[in-house]
């Protein structure tokens, strides 16, 4: 017994003299996992967050190209939490090209009504930046996604589903592109900002007044009735409609059949009410969390391949 506490003993030291794992990350600032950009800090609009780096997928022809949104609650984060959402290397081995963002945080657009106007205009401005740059990039504007966590994959479905924000007669060539998506591949997305869907779905969730500028969910749902139109125009569930593209959604958890959400703001439930209202519309869309049923898919960047190149995942 003595000299079973002896090695435990030993054991305890050996371990505190073991050096500390931390988080590698290269030269260009991303997680040692992602390969280093082809192109960084491209300017895609005036604003100093208006910024992307690109990764070029080697091929013969043009690429599809996914563009990723970091999360954060719109309010921090930046486009180096890349691997956090999904794997690089798995898309551009598959010859799938990637772009990552940043953009403007709430901070920056305290003076938009509703505030995060900001955000998401700046998300629909990257997608007509990378279509205007489908010649020199190499890119296939036919198969263009959108991926990303959180606050970046709520961003993602509200593009997939917002109307085309194309205006074909500006002068500005970026602003004549198109916003649509050939589909949507997310992380721990938030599916709606109406607060009366989300006090139904997750009671004990209290996510989203900032989106409207509005401190405090009891003040949110109190003035649901006067934002409504707000609501319409930048919840991705009020946007659903049956030409919206197919949509992947991959969470951490599974839904808490015995009480309160662990993570209310990102339970799986906004995946599964999501999920109801697509098969209503006929909409295809995968949900999956531990123990989904008929999850086809590992993870976002197997759904992305298998959607952008089918040949490849044959």
């Amino acid at each position: 017994m003595i000299r079973e506490y002896a090695c435990l003993g030993l054991a305890a030291v050996m371990m505190s003299l073991a050096p500390t794992v931390v988080a590698q990350k290269n030269d260009s600032g991303y997680d040692a996992s992602v390969p280093k950009p082809t192109l960084t800090a491209v300017r895609y609009g005036e604003h100093p967050r208006l910024i992307m780096d690109f990764w070029k997928a080697k091929a013969q022809g043009p690429t599809p190209v996914v563009i990723v949104i970091h999360g954060g609650g719109w309010n921090g984060g930046s486009k180096e939490r890349l691997h956090r959402f999904v794997d690089a290397h798995k898309l551009l081995d598959a010859g799938i090209s990637v772009a990552a963002i940043n953009y403007r945080l709430m901070k920056h657009s305290k003076d938009l009504k509703p505030p995060v106007k900001g955000p998401l205009s700046d998300a629909a401005r990257a997608v007509q930046f990378v279509r205007s740059m489908a010649e020199k990039w190499n890119i296939d504007p036919s198969r263009v996604a959108a991926s990303g966590g959180s606050a970046g994959a709520c961003s993602s479905l509200w593009l997939a589903y917002h109307d085309d924000l194309a205006d074909p007669q500006s002068s500005d060539p970026v602003a004549r592109q198109s916003t649509r998506l050939n589909c949507v591949a997310v992380t721990r997305p938030q599916t709606t900002l109406d607060p009366q869907q989300i006090r139904k779905w997750i009671p004990n969730c209290t996510y989203g007044a900032h989106a409207f500028g509005i401190k405090g969910f009891d003040q949110f749902l109190a003035q649901r009735d006067a934002i409504l139109p707000w609501i319409n125009e930048y919840s991705p569930y009020a946007l659903l409609d049956k030409s919206d593209p197919p949509t992947y959604m991959s969470f951490a958890k599974a839904p808490n059949k015995k009480g309160k959400e662990t993570d209310p703001t990102h339970s799986p439930i906004f995946g599964i009410k999501l999920q109801e209202q697509c098969r209503e519309l006929g909409v295809p869309c995968e949900v999956v969390y531990p123990g989904a049923p008929n999850v086809k898919h590992a993870d976002v960047a197997d759904y992305l391949i298998a959607t952008l190149k089918p040949e490849r995942s044959r």
